[in-house]
């Protein structure tokens, strides 16, 4: 087993992040040649999802994900908080903390047009981030 911590910064909501390059980089790294590589971003307010990471389907989900969890509903969460950031942590638990692909020959078996991508939901954005990826196989 090989496990790398990705860290990064965001800057705002909605900025999508491809961590497709870092991903390789640590499949690589790891000398797996078949196995999974299993990523868990370690916040309730960011997520994990792929996509092709193309700036229309990019506004796209941005979009829908405004649509499920709207700006100006009410949240219990901001009331109790104050912080804002209660639309964030709806989209987060919907999208998912987690992610597993699986490797085969050394490489990832994503698709052509298929990126992983970190979401930045915090209202509250720029915020560190980490990512635990962890490689698993022979």
């Amino acid at each position: 087993m090989f496990r790398k911590i990705i860290h990064l910064s965001t800057r705002r909501e909605g900025e999508i992040i491809d961590l497709t390059p870092r991903v390789v980089a640590a499949v690589r790294e790891s000398t797996v040649r078949e196995g999974q590589v299993h990523l868990f971003v370690q916040h309730s307010t960011a997520a994990l999802t792929t996509i092709e990471y193309e700036p229309g389907a990019l506004a796209d989900l941005v979009r829908a994900l405004s649509v499920l969890a709207p700006d100006d509903a009410e949240y219990a969460h901001n009331t109790k908080w104050g912080d804002g950031n209660g639309r964030s942590h709806v989209k987060a638990a919907l999208v998912g903390p987690s992610l597993t692909v699986p490797v085969a020959g050394g490489e990832l078996c994503c698709g052509t047009w298929q990126q992983i991508v970190l979401l930045e939901l915090d209202a509250n954005a720029g915020r560190e981030r980490s990512v635990i990826c962890t490689v698993t196989g022979e």
